[in-house]
């Protein structure tokens, strides 16, 4: 027996049935252009705001979850992540609920944003009760952004969190070159940002008709080039020394150019988080994160490196009271990631004399 489902990203809508696997995308058809996407906000109880600074391209991202929180899990396979309260996550830990996440540019400075959510949400008496007050939970990860675009001394710091947490609202989610993507760059496999392209902030969501919903949200600033999983094409990454065109890494990989081993640790890094709507244990949780990493995987490449510090959140509101499946939603995550990221790359525009996917003319055909 087949069952439809809606897949929804912001200007994207498409039906996919599953039977037993999913079918490729070629194989989607369109869905009504009346139907709204929102991303990572068509999980109800969830809220995003982006602070962007104006004196050069950096800032953060605040995912906000509505009432006493969400049971929260994440996976880290990059090998040179930055972030903030992870072990609480880990399932054999104590603490479950997550009251909001933050992903933010500024390397280890922009850890201060999550002292800027927890004073946003410690003034709404909102976090871990406990000696007659509330600790907010405030797990968060960082991208390595600096020098783009301007002085490295600039970038977000605890106000810029307190800007983006009071901001946020269940609306679409906006994408491209703000928040935590505002000096995200991919395509740096040689080791410099002179061949690399801009990518930004990218959401996805799929709903299916019983009420599920699996959404991400991410933010792309890796070594490597995004691929579409549709096609296989590479559609932003490194350019040829002409510059108007993909080098492909997957092709400089097997060449005698420079490879990820040159590179500074940390100089990059994708970070996510994926949502659902499905009540999970933290065990769950942390597999649900650990499933959409390959979404990072398939929409990356290369990913994972010693200089990418890649981690992934995962956040389960428990809203929806159906029967939920680890597998399908794990899976779902993983689809929802990949395409979040391809959406990175395509709603990003050009800056900081670095082109973005839109300038070569690489957006793949459902994005136009």
């Amino acid at each position: 027996m087949k069952t439809a489902l809606v897949v929804t990203g912001v200007g994207l809508v498409a039906i996919l049935a599953i039977s037993g696997s999913v079918v490729s995308r070629a194989q989607r058809g369109s869905a009504p252009s009346s139907m709204k996407s929102k991303g990572l906000t068509a999980v109800e109880g969830i809220r995003v705001g982006h602070h962007t600074l104006s004196e050069r391209p950096t800032g953060c991202t605040v995912v906000v979850v509505d009432g006493e929180g969400a049971i929260g899990g994440y996976a880290q396979r990059g090998a040179a992540p930055g972030t903030r309260d992870t072990e609480l996550l880990n399932p054999v830990n104590t603490v479950e609920q997550v009251n909001a996440i933050f992903l933010t540019g500024g390397s280890a400075y922009g850890i201060s944003v999550g002292d800027g959510v927890s004073r946003y949400l410690e003034e709404k008496k909102v976090g871990f009760k406990i000696a007659g007050t509330v600790v907010p939970i405030v797990p968060g990860a960082v991208l390595m952004d600096l020098g783009f675009g301007g002085s490295s001394s600039i970038r977000p710091n605890a106000d810029c969190g307190y800007r983006a947490a009071s901001t946020a609202t269940d609306g679409p989610v906006a994408e491209g070159n703000i928040g935590a993507g505002a000096g995200a760059t991919v395509g740096k496999l040689l080791g410099t940002r002179d061949r690399a392209m801009k990518a930004g902030v990218g959401t996805f969501a799929i709903t299916l008709p019983g009420g599920l919903v699996v959404a991400a949200l991410v933010a792309v600033n890796a070594v490597g080039d995004v691929v579409d999983p549709a096609t296989g094409a590479v559609v932003a990454g490194v350019r040829t020394e002409d510059g108007k065109r993909l080098a492909d890494a997957r092709i400089l990989l097997r060449s005698p150019q420079p490879s990820v081993s040159a590179l500074s640790p940390g100089a990059n890094t994708t970070i996510a988080v994926v949502a659902t709507n499905a009540r999970l244990t933290k065990v769950q949780a942390s597999r649900m994160a650990l499933m959409a990493d390959d979404g990072l995987a398939r929409a990356i490449n290369p990913a994972h490196t010693p200089a990418d510090g890649d981690t992934v959140f995962a956040l389960a509101t428990g809203r929806w009271q159906g029967q939920p499946d680890v597998s399908t939603i794990g899976a779902l995550a993983a689809e929802a990631l990949s395409e979040a990221i391809v959406r990175a790359a395509t709603q990003a525009t050009a800056l900081g004399g670095l082109p973005s996917a839109r300038d070569l003319g690489t957006v793949p055909s459902r994005f136009k």
